[in-house]
């Protein structure tokens, strides 16, 4: 009970050596600030970080295509737009990253006929047995990104004209209406109208039936001497004729008095002569007692 074990440590140890002290700053040199990335980061070797041989553009550039999404161009004309060298010294740069085996840049023959650059980027050159090269040319032809589908960019919808309204509108005269615009496109195939066309312009319609006019008349006002060109609204220039052409209301008229009623020919249960009535019988003079003769010695 009393052995001791002298192969086991008087205490356990709290930290590694070099590690007891890790907030103390160095004398001299770079002091790292970091913390952890858990999103958009790239992992960036520092056999390229450090390289002894590649300048500072060549390492920068080569740091940057490799953050690159698949499928991002990496051409000259692309890199100097984006960074203040130019075209020159990016193209050095890139011929650096190629020697030293970061790049690999081949030029071939799309199917349609056209001559492109094709660049691959190698984040640890030499290691040819990765998996997407053996897999074939399809997995090291970098894909474009998904476009997403264009928003709806179409221009708003013009609003058509004012059309008349009807005095007294009625579901049996927007009814008449709505028929007679939708049967347009028999006289003219391109006066062929929309549901939400014909339900602007049958009140237009409505009241043009409204004044007196049948519906033969309101298609002939809309549908002759039409414009030989392609009518790119006929909604609108249906809108149009209805309130420039719309006639006048009908004037207004006296009902007639019954003394002018004009009735039909009868003839007379008395004297057989043909008169106006507005029933069978006797004519006027037959009904009118005849006068007593005047005495023989007047004068």
């Amino acid at each position: 009970m009393d052995t001791e074990n002298p192969s086991a440590p008087p205490r356990a140890q709290s930290r590694i050596p070099g590690k007891n002290h890790p907030h103390r700053r160095p004398h001299s040199g770079v002091v790292h600030d970091n913390a952890r990335h858990t999103t958009r980061f790239t992992v960036i070797g520092n056999h390229l970080a450090q390289h002894p041989e590649l300048s500072g553009l060549a390492i920068g550039l080569g740091a940057h295509i490799q953050s690159l999404p698949a499928g991002a161009p990496a051409d000259i004309k692309t890199l100097a737009a984006r960074f203040p060298e130019g075209a020159t010294r990016i193209a050095a740069a890139l011929r650096e990253l190629e020697t030293h085996g970061y790049l690999r840049r081949t030029r071939e023959r799309t199917p349609d006929g056209r001559i492109i650059t094709r660049t691959v980027s190698c984040n640890q050159p030499g290691h040819h047995g990765t998996q997407s090269e053996h897999r074939g040319t399809a997995a090291e032809t970098p894909r474009p990104p998904a476009r997403r589908p264009a928003p709806d960019k179409r221009p708003p919808r013009k609003l058509l004209p004012a059309v008349p309204r009807p005095v007294y509108s009625s579901p049996t005269l927007l009814q008449t209406a709505s028929d007679l615009l939708a049967g347009l496109r028999r006289e003219d195939p391109r006066l062929l109208l929309s549901t939400t066309d014909t339900e602007h312009l049958a009140p237009g319609v409505a009241a043009w039936l409204e004044r007196d006019l049948t519906p033969t008349a309101v298609r002939d006002a809309l549908t002759t001497d039409l414009p030989q060109d392609p009518l790119r609204r006929p909604a609108a220039l249906l809108a149009h004729r209805l309130a420039a052409q719309l006639p006048p209301p009908p004037a207004f008229r006296a009902p007639a008095s019954p003394s002018a009623v004009r009735h039909p020919l009868r003839n007379c249960d008395g004297c057989d002569r043909a008169f106006r009535g507005p029933e069978p019988g006797r004519c006027g003079d037959c009904l009118t007692p005849p006068r007593p003769p005047a005495p023989s010695g007047s004068r």
